[in-house]
């Protein structure tokens, strides 16, 4: 959970609720109305350092249209790493991809190759809907309907109606990673002006909950703003961590589905 774990804010949104997601659940049956092959965005990652903000690293997230066992998916990637200053601290290489239907958005593959100073990982996972399994390194594992992967959640996400609840409501979706699968929610907060480095937009706000780690603490502390508009591109995520905060904005894309409206101004 370092710096592309950040902005993929879904994979720390972790709760270890034991409830199980209900059938039926809002999360699923969405179709893609915000996003399209082609889509680049592209964020820069920043440190608190003595009360400053220093720019620590970038994250870029692309979208195409592939075929996989000769089905047409969405091949959507997120790659992570740190400015060269900073490598020699604590040096991140991460790179995830995940394979989802064009149609209902569910994942068939994931891919997580991660390097985190000394820390480095490889996984696959291969979903199979219709058994309701996920198989991957480490065995095969039975999953819920509806579930998603890192990658996929934050797309899937980005076509909820916001509209449709009130400041307050939670959203639940299920995740699988590292072998388990997890029920989660994040919280609706409303909609707000934000100020980023890349400018000024009308926002949708909304809260994670996290899991308790080595660098997050547990709770509702995480707050995240996508654009207002169709799009719903996240434009800023703010979070303390054990020593400081971070702050990722969004700088720059190319290839939306929509025009970006909730731009107010440049910075």
């Amino acid at each position: 959970m370092k710096l592309l774990s950040l902005l993929l804010f879904f994979i720390i949104v972790m709760s270890f609720t034991n409830s199980p997601l209900q059938s039926g659940n809002e999360f699923c049956g969405v179709r893609n109305q915000s996003w399209q092959s082609g889509e680049s965005i592209k964020y820069q990652v920043y440190y608190t350092l003595a009360g400053i903000f220093v720019y620590g690293g970038d994250a870029n997230f692309n979208v195409n249209l592939e075929k996989l066992n000769n089905k047409p998916v969405y091949h959507i990637v997120g790659e992570g790493k740190t400015i060269p200053f900073f490598d020699g601290f604590f040096k991140v290489r991460d790179r995830y991809e995940s394979f989802i239907d064009t149609a209902t958005l569910q994942p068939y593959k994931f891919i997580r190759n991660v390097q985190e100073g000394d820390f480095k990982k490889f996984e696959t996972i291969t979903f199979n809907h219709t058994a309701n399994t996920a198989t991957s390194q480490g065995g095969t594992f039975k999953i819920p309907e509806c579930i998603q992967d890192v990658l996929s959640a934050i797309y899937y996400s980005r076509n909820i109606d916001f509209n449709k609840y009130k400041p307050g409501d939670k959203i639940p979706f299920s995740m699988f990673i590292d072998d388990k699968v997890y029920n989660l929610f994040i919280r609706y907060l409303g909609k707000e002006r934000i100020k980023t480095k890349y400018g000024k937009f009308n926002a949708i706000k909304f809260k994670p909950l996290l899991i308790e780690g080595t660098i997050f603490s547990g709770g509702e502390k995480m707050t995240v703003w996508v654009s207002d508009d169709e799009n719903k591109i996240p434009v800023r995520i703010e979070s303390p961590i054990s020593v400081g905060s971070v702050k990722i904005d969004m700088m720059g894309y190319s290839n939306i589905r929509h025009k970006l409206s909730s731009l107010i101004s440049m910075r």
